[in-house]
C-alpha cells in the first residue's frame, strides 16, 4: 500500500472548495513538465445557473457524464440514484477506470472523488487500491461522513496507514491548499 505521508485526502462538506483545491493543485503541477499526472475530476455541469448534474473530466480535457437531472433513456431508469441524481455508472467507468491504470512514469494520481456515485462502480474501488499498492503518491478527494456514518470504502481510505487527512473549511482552505502544495512539491522532487 502507499507508502507514509504519500496519500493525501481532501474532505469537508459540499461546497467548500476540495475539487478548487485539487484544480490549483493540478495548474501549479503541471508547470513542471517533469510531473506526471494521472487522473480525473468530477464538475458540475450547470444550465441556467442550476446544478443539473455532474461529469468526470480527464486531466488531458475528455468529459463523460457521471450523474444528471435529466437523463430519460431506457436504461437510465434502472441506473443508481444518489438524492435526485440518476448515476450513468457506464459513462463513468468508461473514462474514469482507464486513467486509474498504473504506469510506471505517473508522479501522481488525482482522485476527485472517492464518493458515493464513483463507488456505484464496482470496479472503481478495486482500481483505487491499485493505485495505493503501487505506492505512487496519491492526492484525493473523499466526502465527510453524512450522519456521522463513513462509507465503509471512504473509511477505509481515511484509516489507511500512509493516508493523511485534512478537512477544509472557509477558514483555513488557503492555508490547507499551502500545506498540501509544500508536501507534495517535497514529494514529487524526491520521487
Amino acid at each position: 500500500m502507499a507508502g507514509p505521508g504519500k496519500c493525501f485526502l481532501v474532505t469537508g462538506p459540499p461546497g467548500v472548495g476540495k475539487t478548487t483545491l485539487i484544480m490549483r493543485m493540478l495548474e501549479s503541477l503541471s508547470a513542471n513538465s517533469s510531473i506526471k499526472l494521472q487522473g480525473f475530476y468530477t464538475r458540475e455541469v450547470r444550465r441556467a445557473g442550476q446544478r443539473v448534474g455532474f461529469e468526470v473530466v480527464t486531466l488531458d480535457a475528455r468529459t463523460a457524464p457521471l450523474a444528471s437531472l435529466h437523463f430519460s433513456t431506457p436504461e437510465s431508469h434502472g441506473w443508481p440514484s444518489v438524492g435526485k441524481y440518476k448515476v450513468d455508472v457506464a459513462s463513468f467507468e468508461s473514462l474514469a477506470l482507464p486513467e486509474l491504470q498504473v504506469r510506471e512514469d505517473t508522479s501522481l494520481f488525482i482522485i476527485d472523488e472517492v464518493g458515493k456515485m464513483e463507488l456505484f462502480s464496482s470496479s472503481f474501488f478495486p482500481a483505487v487500491l491499485r493505485v495505493l499498492e503501487s505506492n505512487i503518491p496519491v492526492l484525493a478527494s473523499i466526502p465527510v461522513p453524512k450522519f456521522g456514518r463513513d462509507i465503509p470504502e471512504v473509511a477505509r481510505l481515511r484509516n489507511h496507514a500512509g493516508a493523511t487527512c485534512f478537512t477544509l473549511n472557509v477558514a483555513n482552505r488557503d492555508a490547507v491548499r499551502e500545506q498540501i502544495r509544500s508536501l507534495l512539491e517535497d514529494l514529487l522532487i524526491k520521487h
